[in-house]
């Protein structure tokens, strides 16, 4: 485990497992909302099956999440922030090729890293859909921002307004995140068009069938040139320990969806 100190002097706590050979890219790991790189992607499985399948990881805690520093002040946010953040991590690594998997807030930063960095050779996408490219983020028009400001910031659960409100505060005291700083996230979505288009990775839309964060994920899929999409039962937050799930995105990051396609 190791820091890194952005641009905008914020640390950013990451862990590069480099351990496995060199031979494939290594895998960047980008987490959603509320949680740290290792509960959304350790906990499931996902690391250590990418450790069995020979390949480096480079997990890492966004700004204001997990062991990164969580300044409260929603001008020190947003996804693009958090996608640059990124970009000067492998700068500082040295890193000239990587896979990148996203969940939720996490594929939004993968989306915007991916469209502006040729890096970017295969990524996943989970937890998104349609919001993306008709809003240019998550889906505010299932968990408007403003309900999630006014619930974190509130100073008893008691005077949380929305039952929205109360289940992401409920869960994101249950991970023991930094309240005022996902409230600065939360004020910092970003909501402005992204050139899908422009993506050249090879891209899988990976989502649950009952996840109001990735309605129409077929939007999504056809948006990005030559995208797949996989639909797995599950909701937003329980889709990642479907037996699937880690399964597919090692297949897809090692080419064998793609052969097995052609």
């Amino acid at each position: 485990m190791a820091r890194f100190t952005t641009s905008d002097g914020v640390a950013i706590h990451y862990d590069f497992d480099d351990s496995a050979p060199a031979g494939q890219p290594p895998v960047v790991l980008q987490h959603g909302f509320a949680v740290s790189g290792f509960l959304n992607f350790g906990g499931p499985g996902l690391i250590d099956a990418l450790a069995d399948a020979d390949r480096r990881t480079l997990t890492i805690d966004a700004r204001g999440h997990g062991d990164s520093d969580t300044p409260d002040d929603p001008s020190r946010y947003g996804e693009a922030r958090m996608a640059l953040d990124t970009r000067e991590l492998l700068d500082h690594l040295g890193l000239e090729e990587v896979d990148l998997v996203g969940y939720s807030m996490g594929s939004i930063i993968a989306v915007l890293l991916a469209s502006e960095d040729a890096r970017v050779r295969r990524m996943v996408l989970g937890g998104v859909g349609a919001g993306v490219v008709e809003l240019g983020g998550l889906d505010t028009r299932q968990l408007p921002p403003d309900i999630l400001v006014q619930a974190l910031r509130a100073e008893h659960t008691a005077q949380v307004e929305h039952p929205l409100g109360q289940a992401w505060r409920a869960f994101a005291m249950s991970v023991e995140a930094d309240l005022p700083a996902l409230a600065s996230q939360a004020a910092a979505m970003h909501q402005a068009p992204i050139a899908l288009d422009a993506i050249t990775a090879e891209t899988l839309v990976l989502v649950a069938s009952d996840d109001g964060l990735a309605d129409r994920p077929d939007v999504l899929a056809a948006a990005i040139p030559g995208a797949q999409l996989e639909v797995l039962p599950g909701d937003h937050l329980g889709v990642v320990r479907h037996p699937r799930f880690v399964p597919a995105i090692v297949e897809f990051l090692a080419g064998e969806r793609a052969s097995a396609a052609e």
